[in-house]
């Protein structure tokens, strides 16, 4: 059966109206053009979609249907035309993406510039959570996308794999604890800690760590990201807590060694969440793509 879009716009303009001249006008288009488009449809379908009233027009129970169906191809119909847009350059996207300070700071920026590179017409909004955060900025629908640690409850989304990593201590290489191959966090807290600012997620999870231990952070100094904090320590400032990524960076530029920990929680296994693939925009889908397989 043939039908096209100004058909189901028709439909779906008379249903939320209740008046074929209502619709009409919103097209707009003349009442008897109207009339005669909606019985050319309905008699390609073979049933009546409407009830004529003397207060209006109701849709038949098969009516109904045919609505569920018309407002899923219109969808579909818009989600096309936005996308041919983005490609033609002519709309920008802006995409929002929750992540903790950890795959923000070393992780994320080499698969979000390729993305970026690839879509020129999207805006990335970044933003930094603790992982429970994370997940509840996403299942509020306030970010599409994020980036968590894995070990936490996430009932309600979809989670897939991203990237493992590691925190360890970064101390001066003559430092007491540099022979070490791994230690206890207990036993690095009564050191002077060079640190993130306080309102760093990251930093807010290390000094909740320090206090479950009765033990409290020792902050001599706090730095604005890795790279001045290493630079710290290579300097004998005190010493640090950093994702691997970036230790490694550290260790092999400047005068620091990476010093393993024991705990279970330093082992991070980075996740991907959002709502449902249905849910996420042509865009969302793309940058899922890339962050779950390079």
């Amino acid at each position: 059966m043939h039908f096209d879009l100004p058909d189901l716009r028709l439909l779906a303009a008379i249903a939320a109206t209740g008046s074929l001249s209502k619709a009409a006008a919103t097209f707009p288009v003349a009442v008897s053009a109207a009339s005669t488009r909606l019985r050319l449809f309905e008699a390609r379908c073979g049933f009546a979609l409407f009830v004529r009233k003397a207060d209006g027009m109701q849709l038949t129970p098969a009516g109904r249907l045919v609505l569920e169906a018309a407002r899923g191809v219109l969808g579909e119909a818009q989600k096309l035309q936005d996308t041919l847009k983005e490609l033609a350059g002519q709309r920008r996207i802006t995409l929002h993406l929750a992540a903790s300070t950890v795959s923000n700071s070393t992780l994320l920026p080499a698969v979000l510039g390729p993305f970026l590179a690839d879509y020129p017409e999207v805006d990335l909004q970044l933003v930094e959570h603790k992982s429970v955060d994370v997940l509840r900025v996403v299942l509020a629908g306030e970010c599409e996308l994020g980036v968590y640690d894995g070990n936490l409850i996430n009932e309600g989304i979809v989670s897939l794999p991203f990237r493992n990593e590691r925190l360890v201590l970064l101390v001066p290489v003559d430092h007491s604890l540099a022979g070490r191959e791994q230690v206890r966090l207990a036993d690095a807290l009564g050191f002077p800690f060079v640190c993130l600012p306080a309102e760093r997620a990251m930093q807010r999870f290390v000094e909740e760590l320090a206090m479950n231990l009765a033990m409290p952070l020792k902050v001599r100094v706090r730095a604005p990201s890795f790279e001045a904090i290493a630079q710290l320590v290579a300097q004998r400032a005190g010493i640090a807590m950093l994702p691997e990524t970036a230790a490694l960076r550290a260790e092999q530029e400047l005068a620091v060694r990476r010093v393993a920990l024991e705990e279970r929680w330093a082992t991070l296994e980075l996740r991907i969440c959002f709502r449902g693939w249905e849910r996420l925009s042509s865009h969302g889908r793309q940058l899922v793509s890339y962050l779950s397989t390079r």
